[in-house]
């Protein structure tokens, strides 16, 4: 009798590691349209479709090849608020951006990025296309970032181009717009109004050194 007890027992364990390597396996296999935030979603190789996904224990990051399509409805009303401040420029700051990136748990898109808003934590590797980009995300950018307003992003590398403001804590490359804003910044800055770490110039301004400690 406890000889098949054990052997019961042990039938239930073998069943409870295949089931788990099993929902292991589904989250490891790429999927061609998913949605965001869900726990169930780790590859896609096609379109994710993302609300709002914050960095959470119990929040899967993904990994995209392809788009990631955004439709956080709250990203209509952030370009008129931005609007409405923009002569408080100094006062967009960091605190705006959010803090440091942290890559293993965020979103990475390699492709394309097209969103109202992006407020979701997101490494993108290609070319981002949003009303007002990244906004209360730390958020970075590896590529192109055109947005026909503002571009709000923790780290730029490559071109970040919109017609009013691009703001970031981190740039390597190039900004253009009305004004531009970067606290740490190896590149050069084309618009009305620029700032960096180095000197606040109109027209035209650069920095190409090391930031001092």
């Amino acid at each position: 009798m406890k000889t098949k007890f054990l052997m019961m027992i042990s039938l239930f364990i073998v069943c409870i590691i295949n089931a788990q390597d099993s929902l292991n396996n589904n989250l490891d296999k790429p999927k061609f349209i998913a949605f965001s935030p869900s726990k169930a979603t780790k590859n896609v190789n096609g379109v994710l479709i993302k609300y709002y996904d914050e960095i959470d224990q119990d929040i899967q990051p993904k990994k995209v090849n392809g788009v990631g399509l955004g439709f956080n409805g709250l990203g209509i009303f952030f370009p008129v608020l931005f609007l409405v401040n923009i002569t408080s420029i100094d006062n967009w700051g960091i605190k705006d951006i959010g803090s440091e990136p942290l890559p293993d748990k965020m979103n990475k898109i390699n492709g394309m990025q097209l969103s109202i808003v992006n407020m979701e934590p997101t490494v993108t590797n290609g070319l981002e296309l949003s009303l007002s980009s990244n906004i209360s995300a730390p958020s970075v950018t590896n590529g192109m970032a055109i947005s026909p307003l503002y571009n709000f992003h923790h780290t730029t590398k490559g071109v970040v181009i919109s017609p009013l403001a691009n703001v970031s804590q981190k740039c390597r490359g190039l900004q253009v717009a009305l004004i531009n804003v970067c606290k740490d910044s190896r590149g050069i800055q084309i618009g009305f109004w620029n700032e960096n770490e180095k000197r606040k110039l109109p027209l035209i301004n650069w920095n190409f050194k090391n930031k001092k400690s």
